[in-house]
C-alpha cells in the first residue's frame, strides 16, 4: 500500500517490517502520472509505505489522516500477514497515520493469532506517551481472552497499575470478567483480592459476574461459598446470575436447595416478574410433590403475583404425568378467567394426559373449550425443559414446524397430525 502526495519534489517512504518503520529514499518525480522509481513496481506496491516530507513531519493537520480503521477493515476482511510484517493489498489515501494507528494495529495482530508483532506494538505503546482508554483496553482483554492468553491480561493489568491511571478501578473490572468468561476461577478470585487490597469496592456489575462464572464453572460448593460473600457486600442478585445458580442446582437435582436459595434472595421480589416463584413451584413440580406444589401456588397468588403462562405450565405438566385430570381441568379453567392464552406445553398436557391413560376418544371433551384455530406458540420459560423435560405432543409438534411448508399450521391440524401418527405406530405393515 503506497500512500504518496505530488506536492514535494522529493520524499521519503517509511516501510512498517514488522518491529520498526525504515526509512527509505527515492528519486525525485514529477507530475507524470507515470510509476516512481525504476524498481519493480508490483512488489513496491505490497508494502506498507507513509510519507515523510522534508522537515520531518507527517504531514500538517488538515492533510494527516486517522488510520485506525486500517487494521478494523484489515481484520474484517481477513487479509494475509506475509512473514516480512507487511499488510497485503491495502490502499491509504492519504498521509501518514495519527497516532491512533498503533492500538488499532495491535488489535489486528491479536485478533489474528499475531502475538510477537502485538508486543512489539505494545512496547512502542508504553516508550510513548499513550494513554489507554477503557474501549481499547476492554477490547486487548476480549481479544486477548478469546485467543486463551490471560498470561498477557496479566500484563497489561499491571501496567496499568504501574502507572496508576484512573481508570485502574474499571480495569480490574475487565480484567475479572476476562477471567470468568475463560473459565479461570483461580485468576478471577485473585484479582478482586487484588484489587479489594488496592481500596477499590466492587460495584453490582463486577460482584454479580463474579457470582455467574462461579455458576457456570464452578462446584456447588465454591458457587455458595462465592454467594456467601456476595450477600455480605448487600448488592442485589440480578436475573441472569438468579437462572445462572438455579441451573446449577438443577444440573445435580438439588431442589431443596434450590428452594432455599429462591427463599433467601426473597420471593416477594417482583423486579425479575414471577421467576422466582416459578422456579420453587418447579423444584416441588420436579418431584412430583403436589400438596407442596398447591400450597406455594396459592401463597404466590395471595402475594399478589398474577400466574403468567409458565406458571400455570409448570403446574399442567405436573397434573399431566400424574394422570390428575380433575386438577388439569381446573388449571385450564383458571387460566381462562386470567386471561392467558394457553401454548404447545398445554395443548401438549392435555393431549399426553389422555393418551398415555389410553382415552384419546375422550379428548374432544376438552379440546371443544379450547380454541384449535390458533396459530401454535410457544411461550413457556425454557427453563421448565431443563427439570421437566418436553412431552410426546411438544416434541412432534415441533418437528413438524420446523419442516418448512407453506402450510399453516393450528392446534387442530397438529393434534390431527399426532392422532393419526399415535395410532398408527403399533401397526406393522408387511411389504412382500
Amino acid at each position: 500500500m503506497i500512500c504518496s502526495s505530488y506536492d514535494s519534489p522529493i520524499t521519503r517512504f517509511f516501510v512498517f517490517n514488522g518491529n520498526q518503520f525504515s526509512r527509505t529514499p527515492l528519486l525525485p518525480y514529477a507530475h507524470s502520472g507515470k510509476n516512481f522509481g525504476s524498481g519493480a513496481p508490483q512488489q513496491r506496491q505490497k508494502k506498507l509505505t507513509w510519507r515523510r516530507n522534508e522537515k520531518g513531519v507527517f504531514g500538517d493537520m488538515e492533510s494527516s489522516v486517522d488510520c485506525s480503521s486500517l487494521a478494523e477493515n484489515s481484520s474484517r476482511k481477513r487479509m494475509t500477514h506475509q512473514p516480512d510484517g507487511v499488510f497485503h493489498d491495502v490502499r491509504v489515501d492519504g498521509y501518514l497515520p495519527k497516532q491512533s494507528t498503533l492500538p488499532a494495529l495491535m488489535l489486528y495482530y491479536i485478533e489474528n493469532g499475531l502475538f510477537p508483532q502485538a508486543q512489539i506494538t505494545w512496547e512502542q505503546l508504553l516508550n510513548s506517551s499513550f494513554v489507554p482508554s477503557i474501549r481499547f483496553i476492554s477490547k486487548v482483554f476480549d481479544a486477548y481472552g478469546k485467543q486463551g492468553k490471560f498470561d498477557e491480561v496479566i500484563d497489561v493489568l499491571h501496567y496499568v497499575n504501574l502507572r496508576n491511571f484512573s481508570i485502574l478501578p474499571d480495569i480490574y473490572s475487565l480484567a475479572i470478567s476476562c477471567f470468568g468468561r475463560g473459565g479461570q476461577l483461580e485468576l478471577m478470585e485473585d484479582t478482586t483480592k487484588e484489587m479489594v487490597s488496592r481500596g477499590f469496592r466492587m460495584g453490582s456489575e463486577t460482584g454479580n459476574a463474579f457470582l455467574l462464572y462461579y455458576s457456570i464453572f464452578g462446584s456447588l460448593k465454591e458457587m455458595e461459598n462465592a454467594y456467601g460473600r456476595f450477600k455480605r457486600s448487600r448488592l442485589l442478585i440480578e436475573e441472569e446470575v438468579i437462572r445462572a445458580m438455579a441451573s446449577a442446582y438443577v444440573k445435580e437435582r438439588k431442589f431443596y436447595e434450590l428452594g432455599e436459595f429462591l427463599r433467601d434472595v426473597g420471593l416477594g421480589r417482583k423486579n425479575v416478574g414471577n421467576l422466582l416463584w416459578n422456579l420453587m413451584l418447579l423444584s416441588y413440580a420436579a418431584n412430583f410433590k403436589m400438596k407442596s406444589l398447591q400450597r406455594e401456588f396459592l401463597k404466590m397468588v395471595e402475594a399478589g403475583f398474577r400466574p403468567d403462562v409458565t406458571t400455570f405450565n409448570i403446574r399442567a405438566l405436573a397434573f399431566s404425568r400424574m394422570s390428575l385430570f380433575w386438577d388439569l381441568h381446573l388449571s385450564l379453567e383458571h387460566m381462562k378467567h386470567e386471561k392467558v392464552v394457553p401454548d404447545l406445553v398445554t395443548y401438549g398436557c392435555v393431549v399426553d394426559a389422555y393418551l398415555d391413560r389410553k382415552l384419546g376418544r375422550n379428548l374432544d371433551f376438552v379440546l371443544n373449550k379450547m380454541n384449535l384455530d390458533d396459530s401454535p406458540l410457544l411461550l413457556t420459560d425454557p427453563f421448565v425443559f431443563e427439570v421437566l423435560g418436553k412431552g410426546d405432543f411438544h416434541m412432534s409438534s415441533e418437528a413438524f414446524l420446523e419442516y418448512k411448508t407453506q402450510r399453516q399450521w393450528t392446534y387442530g391440524g397438529l393434534i390431527r397430525k399426532y392422532l393419526k401418527k399415535h395410532y398408527r405406530r403399533n401397526q406393522i405393515f408387511w411389504n412382500y
